[in-house]
């Protein structure tokens, strides 16, 4: 079979067909380093093949810059990567084999498309956090963050070419001054002192990302790459465009000195304290209405309405008392136990009341006939209540105690949910 024709000239106007036994397909994209391919293995399984251009192949120091990219993507898992299924740093042309993953880069998807609006924007902060995280657990720091090293797939962000990454227990290490990287996104200790260059550098090149899918640039712009790293050391971002909400954030992650940063699990910890102003606004409870007789079904304390976005669950304790209107009482127990608030009788406490009155009533139709004429004439018995009435009483009906005239004994009758109580006359 004829070689992959590329257009171009020079050592890649003919590609390999084989990566191993993984037929290349079709070019993904080219890097300084090398070109990605599209493959399939025996069985099917859609891969994208890294191959290393032939220049680098023959250089002893690169292929020991390869074997540890391919020794870092293998550390991390693939929840945030694109997992390592094979590779061989000693083949004629070095080649490492991940996962597919469908989707444009962040570099694409800003070209094609604008810069991000403010909730995907968040989503990519906390799914690069989430990571850079992952990444640096494992010892790795990765060097070269960038939007075109962040592929956009359906489940979140994923950070992929390891190329200049570097374990910490590598014996690699950057020779004296050689730059490795991309300036405008760029840690200022990797122009100053590349050899010492940490984790937090991964962190600084994530605000820099961020504010490239927030705006379309970056937050050091320049023609020269020079004037870019001279930017990067010394002179302060430019945020303009960046969501209100984000930018204090984004500006430490872009703080000159390393330690004045915040580590990943720092920004995942900031970036909840700013989702709750928006992505879970919907699911924080509201306070009671102060709606007098508008209530439904009435529930035992356990599962009555603690908003307006519906019952609360069974587990969910009520809230503290001082979360309500005037006139809500104290809490009577521990936390995490029912309130009960005063006029409103419990549940079980209810029913065996009812059935004591069940027992002592001998006109039980009688009973529900009176009963029906005391809800024609409702109005009247409600301002015979000697029970305070509060603002933020849910169930009116229950505020009142029917009190007998004449010594006789209340009749109730528990009916669709409701208890209605009669008294003679």
């Amino acid at each position: 079979m004829s070689p992959q024709r590329n257009i171009g000239a020079g050592a890649e106007a003919e590609l390999p067909e084989y990566a191993g036994h993984y037929r290349l397909e079709a070019r993904l994209g080219s890097g300084g380093m090398g070109v990605v391919h599209l493959a399939r293995s025996t069985s099917g399984l859609r891969l994208a093949v890294k191959v290393v251009h032939a220049e680098f192949a023959r250089d002893p120091e690169f292929r020991g810059r390869f074997r540890q990219e391919v020794a870092a993507a293998r550390r991390v898992s693939g929840a945030f990567t694109a997992s390592v299924v094979d590779a061989d740093p000693e083949a004629g042309r070095p080649w490492m084999a991940t996962l597919f993953i469908p989707g444009p880069t962040l570099a694409e998807e800003v070209k094609r498309n604008g810069p991000m609006a403010p909730a995907r924007l968040r989503r990519l902060t906390a799914g690069l956090a989430e990571a850079l995280r992952d990444i640096h657990r494992v010892g790795v720091v990765h060097r070269d963050l960038k939007p075109s090293n962040v592929l956009l797939a359906e489940d979140g962000p994923k950070v992929i070419d390891f190329g200049i990454s570097r374990p910490k227990d590598s014996e690699l290490r950057t020779e004296t001054g050689k730059l490795i990287g991309t300036p405008p996104f760029m840690a200022p200790e990797q122009f100053r002192r590349p050899r010492e260059v940490g984790p937090a550098a991964d962190i600084f090149t994530l605000g820099s990302v961020l504010v490239h899918a927030a705006t379309g640039r970056g937050p050091f712009d320049s023609d020269s790459p020079y004037v870019v790293a001279y930017q990067v050391v010394h002179d302060e971002p430019d945020l303009t465009g960046v969501p209100e909400d984000l930018a204090p954030l984004i500006r430490r992650c872009l703080a000159k000195e390393p330690e004045d940063r915040p580590t990943p699990d720092e920004l995942m910890r900031e970036l909840r304290s700013v989702a709750a102003s928006y992505d879970t606004q919907l699911f924080v409870p509201g306070q009671r209405a102060g709606a007098q007789g508008a209530a439904g079904p009435e529930r035992e304390p356990e599962s009555e309405p603690e908003s307006a976005m519906g019952p609360a669950p069974d587990s969910v304790p009520h809230p503290a008392p001082a979360a309500d209107q005037a006139g809500s009482g104290p809490a009577d127990g521990a936390a995490g136990k029912p309130v009960r608030r005063p006029g409103r009788w419990p549940g079980r406490w209810m029913g065996r009341r009812l059935a004591l009155v069940a027992g002592v009533c001998v006109l039980v139709v009688g009973s529900t006939l009176t009963a029906v004429e005391l809800l024609g004439g409702g109005k009247e018995a409600a301002h015979g209540s000697d029970a305070p009435r509060t603002a933020s009483a849910a169930f009116a009906g229950w505020q009142a105690r029917p009190v007998a005239q004449g010594g006789g004994v209340p009749h109730c009758v528990s009916a669709a949910g409701r208890v209605v109580c009669a008294e003679p006359g």
